[in-house]
């Protein structure tokens, strides 16, 4: 029944007006036109981030959002770096954290928190 339709990453925020910076300006991502006051759409490659704002803001304790960049992992991170995104670590099986960066094997992966606490993640794998 789903299978054929796109799914889209949804994201709780306190603020919108407060996160638009980091979506826009740390993340990069483009609005999409027609956002309400309290929800906006962000175009994410081929997908849409849904921004909006709830009283449960920054309650998930898991990961809300990853992208997988392929061989585009290290420019990104890099440039993530130069906007403030400040990486996470996790204590995990078999994890070797070089600079904030998770490596399984051949497989990187970083999460950072949005100003509210969502953790977001980026991996070295394909989508």
């Amino acid at each position: 029944m789903l299978a054929n339709h796109d799914a889209q990453a949804t994201v709780a925020v306190k603020s919108l007006e407060k996160a638009r910076p980091f979506y826009e300006g740390v993340l990069g991502l483009k609005p999409v036109a027609g956002g309400e006051p309290t929800v906006q759409g962000y175009k994410a490659g081929g997908a849409t981030v849904l921004v909006y704002e709830s009283q449960f803001a920054g309650t998930n304790q898991a990961t809300s959002i990853t992208w997988a960049l392929g061989d585009g992992f290290d420019a990104a991170i890099a440039a993530l770096r130069a906007q403030g995104a400040r990486f996470e670590t996790y204590d995990m099986p078999d994890a070797k954290i070089v600079d904030g960066v998770h490596e399984f094997g051949d497989m990187k992966v970083v999460w950072f928190k949005d100003p509210d606490g969502n953790i977001l993640s980026c991996g070295n794998y394909k989508g």
